[in-house]
């Protein structure tokens, strides 16, 4: 998994105002590979959706990754003939590659993806993203299997779509319900932390990006949709299962291991009521009580099989303290990673040396009850020495929490608590206000933007001046612009944009493409 360094911190999120009328609020990606046919339909009936529904400034922008055949023809001519369109080109395969690359170079401030063939309803996009231009959410995410979700696909499909959300809800822990659905957005600003960190450029990639900004704590929010199966879909079922099943084990081995650093994305923001410090009250009680819980049941368990393994060939007293002394050493390495979170290896050694104070002390308590136990009796059964460890390791575990919070792995930040964390949004200048998006003109057929301008992130490739299209910069270039803006005042006013009701006259699906003429 990559450990680049983040960007860093993220204010905390705002309510996103109409900017400028050359600034799109949305950006919508299509990835497409050899879609031809579908293309242009697609497009057409996105646009025409967006500018009589959506009341910011937009953009689509169709990700090609390496078509051969005459997608780029196709996409170039509508760019060159739609304001709000936009196309990449890509020489290399992978949707998420698309998704990576397009979103990284992106201007707006809401990014969002669709598939093609719009098997969603687009009757959801607004519901989908206005959660993020509000400031609720991170990221936002279309749901088939949610209830009120109106889906119409065959059982091969349904089968494997519930039994790989199955799979993510019984091996990472996901609560997100549906990760497969290629209907999703996120805030741009939360895009340039969580992407440098996902690693797939296929179909697995919007699984893992929402697996890990969910262990990092960002909120997704999820909408129900419409869903209708595409029958003429060229996605490879098998293939695409494999390869996903293949990234969840990439996944959760890296979240297992600790190799995927997420501590740089939990609490991203600083408005989480959780980051606040209050008098009194210790921080993560409950989440180290839990984990303390987990490492010491099973701690018991591996001691109780050390122990009688120890006591077919020595005595009870001798058993006893080496079952104590490893086990000992393995429950002080788990609680130390598991239970308070400290990493790597400093103090490690003096963590040990203390731990192995804490195992003298349960040592007394174990041996003073088993020696209680032989003087009341001279021969207890085996049983009976079982029942009375067990209960001897309670009181030494109550005993032993309490001493490594207190005095091994003592939480600093409780030295000096205050009422009120203040935000950690870095101080940004004072920003000129915004313009709010200029009304449409009675009688125009659609709204019409100004041209945005191209990102200094994106240049041109051999080859792209036949299409009239670009790519964008390498993965992993980072924005220098990036310094953690915001976006004005909250509370300003939207300007609607929407055309007049007559455009429905326009309406590609019947026929009728010139009216996307400009």
């Amino acid at each position: 998994m990559r450990t680049e360094p983040s960007p860093g911190n993220l204010p905390a999120r705002e309510h996103l105002p109409a900017g400028n009328a050359g600034t799109p609020v949305l950006d919508v990606v299509i990835p497409v590979y050899n879609e031809e046919k579908d293309l242009q339909p697609c497009v057409l009936r996105l646009h025409e959706h967006l500018s009589r529904t959506f009341p910011y400034a937009f953009r689509i922008t169709v990700a090609d990754n390496a078509s051969t055949d005459s997608t780029p023809v196709v996409a170039a001519r509508l760019a060159a003939e739609i304001p709000e369109v936009r196309s990449y080109r890509l020489e290399q395969k992978g949707r998420g590659r698309a998704l990576r690359t397009v979103w990284s170079a992106s201007d707006a401030p809401v990014l969002a993806y669709m598939d093609v063939d719009l098997s969603t309803d687009l009757n959801a996009l607004l519901p989908l993203v206005a959660p993020l231009i509000s400031g609720h959410s991170d990221l936002a995410i279309g749901s088939r299997l949610a209830r009120s979700s109106r889906v119409v696909r065959g059982a091969k499909r349904e089968l494997i779509s519930r039994t790989y959300n199955l799979i993510l809800r019984g091996s990472l822990q996901a609560r997100f319900s549906d990760a497969q659905c290629g209907f999703k957005a996120i805030r741009r600003d939360v895009a340039q932390v969580l992407l440098p960190l996902v690693e797939d450029t296929g179909w697995f990639f919007d699984t893992e990006m929402l697996l890990l900004a969910e262990r990092a704590g960002l909120r997704i929010h999820e909408v129900p949709v419409d869903w209708v199966d595409d029958p003429d879909s060229t996605v490879h079922i098998v293939k695409t299962a494999t390869d996903d099943l293949k990234g969840v084990w990439r996944v959760g081995r890296a979240l297992a291991t600790g190799s995927l650093a997420l501590d740089r994305l939990a609490r991203p923001f600083g408005d989480d009521p959780r980051d606040r410090e209050i008098s009194g009250v210790p921080k993560g009680l409950a989440r180290q009580l839990v984990g303390f819980c987990v490492v010491g049941a099973l701690s018991t368990l591996f001691y109780l099989v050390l122990y009688s393994g120890f006591r077919t060939f020595s005595g009870s007293q001798v058993a006893n303290a080496l079952a104590l002394l490893v086990s000992a050493v393995a429950n002080t390495a788990a609680n130390r990673r598991l239970t308070f979170g400290v990493r790597g290896k400093d103090g490690a050694v003096r963590h040990q040396a203390q731990g192995l104070v804490v195992f003298g002390i349960g040592l007394a308590l174990t041996s003073g009850s088993l020696a209680a136990l032989n003087a009341a009796t001279t021969e207890p059964a085996h049983s009976t020495e079982l029942a009375v460890l067990i209960v001897a390791n309670l009181a030494a575990t109550v005993l032993r929490f309490l001493l490594f919070r207190a005095w091994v792995f003592p939480d600093r930040h409780d030295e000096s608590p205050s009422t009120v964390v203040a935000s950690r949004a870095p101080a940004v200048p004072a920003r000129p206000p915004v313009s709010p998006v200029p009304p449409v003109p009675t009688g125009t057929a659609s709204p019409v933007y100004a041209t945005v301008p191209q990102s200094p992130y994106v240049h041109s490739t051999p080859g792209a001046e036949a299409y009239g299209t670009t790519t964008s910069a390498p993965y992993g270039t980072t924005s220098p612009s990036y310094d953690h803006q915001t976006w004005g005042d909250a509370t300003m006013q939207m300007q609607p944009v929407r055309p007049n009701d007559h455009d429905h006259d326009h309406d590609p699906r019947n026929g009728n493409g010139n009216g996307y003429a400009r």
